[in-house]
């Protein structure tokens, strides 16, 4: 029961999932149909992609990017504005847990070495912040960005044209919380230099995440780039597999049960619809900070066929509450294991910020919408 309890507790977002996936089948029993729930594509793109972030990682990617950039005599606020955009880019590309992952850690380690423990608590939540809205640049910045535009068929363009306003805000204001650090000049030396480990895997990964990419833009059937990833795996790097977070494809193949399920109970189904038809934009926020932005994607997804509102909503929608975005559990983890944690203060900037945040691009969303 111990170990039970324990699982529950490092997956708490999969145990809920799943509960409510139970629950819902009570209601809606078992049968072939729930076959048709699930996105296979969503699920087959978000093993690949988290399988080759992974090899990068394990290359040594991540680890050379941060020391290039922050290597020599800074002042605070250039190094705090540094961390912050590592993620906001990165995350663009390699999702925005993989981004917090790589280098809030690292950002930790650093303000350690430096003696600068007291700018920890506001880089860290200026970095999940900024992980959390650069990751919404991209179809495969995030898991629901992933899964809204598979399933609703979005093109290129129209993704991008809705999103870009939001992300340049996004990028100025991040930037401009990031210079407000107390200012004071540091020099940064690594004690030991990070390379590459191996140039030709990492080769084998740049190709594999082009053909991730060719996937998500319906140029490859993705049957076809999960065949070759798999088979490159086992072949090159099977000790990757294990390492692919397994928890996370679960917790969508339960929501995906449970958001299936609820389209079959009328009641419920047209309360949704129109809560969705009033304000959908503040519906998919809302729902974001009880049960967090990729399931509320998932569930809302089944109500509307308002895209534009939807994607807007829980994108935005992953500012606000700490459990709005899974990400920013992951920041509040790492920096819970640092010297000087204070649980309190932390949840106090991080309140603030994200309120913030939630509220101005709230504001911003609507007014895109009524343009549109």
């Amino acid at each position: 029961m111990k170990s039970v309890w324990n699982f529950i507790k490092r997956e708490a977002v999969l145990s809920i999932s799943a509960f409510f996936a139970i629950v819902s089948m009570l209601a809606v029993p078992p049968s072939a149909a729930y076959l048709q729930y699930i996105d296979w594509r969503v699920l087959a793109l978000l093993f690949c992609l988290m399988a080759v972030v992974m090899g990068f990682r394990e290359c040594g990617v991540f680890s050379c990017l941060a020391q290039k950039l922050l290597a020599g005599q800074k002042s605070l606020r250039i190094l705090s504005l540094i961390l912050v955009l590592l993620p906001f880019f990165v995350s663009m590309f390699v999702t925005n847990d993989v981004a917090l992952i790589a280098f809030v850690p690292f950002t930790l380690m650093i303000l350690e070495y430096i003696g600068k423990q007291e700018a920890m608590i506001w880089i860290v939540v200026l970095q999940t912040v900024a992980a959390n809205l650069g990751s919404a640049a991209t179809p495969v910045g995030n898991p629901q960005n992933l899964y809204l535009y598979a399933d609703y068929q979005v093109s290129a363009g129209e993704f991008f044209a809705i999103m870009a306003p939001v992300i340049l805000v996004s990028f100025l204001g991040v930037c401009g919380c990031a210079l407000l650090t107390k200012n004071g000049q540091i020099s940064i030396n690594f004690p030991e230099k990070a390379k590459i480990s191996n140039q030709k895997l990492l080769l084998l990964f740049v190709a594999l995440f082009i053909l991730c990419l060719l996937s998500v833009f319906r140029v490859l059937h993705y049957g076809i780039v999960l065949g070759v990833v798999i088979t490159a795996l086992l072949l090159f790097q099977r000790e990757l597999l294990p390492k692919v977070d397994y928890c996370l494809l679960l917790t969508f193949v339960c929501f995906f049960v449970f958001s299936g399920n609820l389209g079959q109970i009328a009641p419920l189904r047209s309360l949704l619809e129109q809560a969705m038809q009033k304000n959908a934009l503040v519906t998919s926020a809302l729902a974001s900070q009880l049960i967090s932005n990729v399931p509320a994607a998932v569930l809302l997804s089944n109500f509307t066929d308002n895209w534009k509102a939807l994607l807007l909503g829980v994108n935005v929608g992953g500012l606000g509450t700490p459990i709005a975005s899974l990400a920013s559990l992951i920041s509040l983890k790492f920096y819970l294991k640092s010297n000087s944690a204070d649980i309190k203060h932390y949840l106090a900037k991080f309140t603030l910020v994200n309120v913030a945040g939630l509220l101005l691009l709230l504001g911003l969303s609507r007014f895109l919408l009524a343009l549109l």
